[in-house]
């Protein structure tokens, strides 16, 4: 350690680059610790049994309904997106032509569409799903709004994280007789697994926070859904709801504090589901 900082010492621009990191990563971390000790200060106080009444009224702003319908909203978006985004990775990778110009433009459209606002996308599905789709504001409409933003995310982390795997895998598992189709489900996925199932966190991430979409598909009604076509406001649009009216702006803190802690829940057990898959 002492030899590192005699030699960075002799060079003024390594010193000052070395310097320029520590300061920002001390600031990042700063910012990060000082945004959940403000959300946790502000929240923590204020929640109370009333907050998980089943039934959501006025007098308690219940937020139990709006924790399922996150859930079910998650679930239902992952479904969807998934499944598309892998395989249309494992077909650019394993199937797609080195070099193919229609692969490059989709891999330009994908990042192209993981730069738009997410206002945009809650227009694009208040008007199909919404109403040219008939599906009206709705829990199916927003989870199909959903998946279309983190489907990009989800198909460039799979394509990255099959890319990594060492094309020796592919060599000899073709060497002992294998085809195509068994090489990329038996020796591929399981050593992508890590980096498809770190797309899948992020995606959860932006599935649960998301706001500006599912107000224009899903609706904010603070009810259980009675079925897919049903409307229903996840967490997230909950504590905007409540912010905007500034009447509960301490339940809001509260909605904020869960919130924090169901993301926080998910992405430790999709790590813990990505090591025993590892094992």
């Amino acid at each position: 350690m002492k030899q590192k900082l005699i030699a960075y010492t002799k060079s003024p621009f390594s010193l000052f680059l070395m310097l320029l990191v520590m300061v920002s990563a001390v600031l990042t971390f700063g910012v990060l610790i000082y945004i959940i000790g403000y959300i946790l200060i502000k929240g923590v106080p204020y929640l109370k049994p009333s907050l998980f009444a089943l039934k959501y009224t006025s007098e308690n702003v219940s937020m139990l309904p709006a924790i399922i319908n996150t859930v079910i909203m998650a679930l239902c978006s992952l479904v969807i997106a998934v499944p598309l985004g892998l395989f249309t990775a494992i077909y650019l990778v394993e199937y797609a032509k080195r070099g193919n110009k229609a692969v490059g433009f989709i891999r330009l459209t994908a990042e192209t569409l993981s730069g738009i606002p997410s206002i945009v996308y809650g227009l694009f599905g208040l008007l199909f799903f919404v109403t040219y789709l008939g599906m009206g504001f709705s829990i199916l409409a927003g989870a199909f709004t959903l998946s279309i933003m983190v489907l990009p995310l989800i198909m460039r982390t799979s394509e990255e994280a099959i890319k990594s795997v060492p094309d020796s895998f592919r060599e000899a598992s073709f060497g002992l007789g294998a085809g195509r189709l068994r090489t990329v489900f038996r020796i591929v996925l399981p050593a992508a697994v890590p980096g498809i199932l770190a797309g899948v966190i992020l995606s959860i991430g932006r599935i649960v926070g998301e706001t500006a979409a599912l107000i224009y598909t899903a609706g904010t009604v603070a009810e259980l859904p009675k079925n897919m076509l049903s409307s229903g406001r996840t967490l997230s649009v909950h504590m905007y709801a409540l912010s905007s009216e500034g009447l509960y702006t301490n339940e809001a803190f509260a909605t904020s504090v869960v919130l924090l802690i169901l993301v926080l829940l998910i992405n430790t057990l999709s790590a813990f589901l990505a090591r025993r898959l590892m094992k």
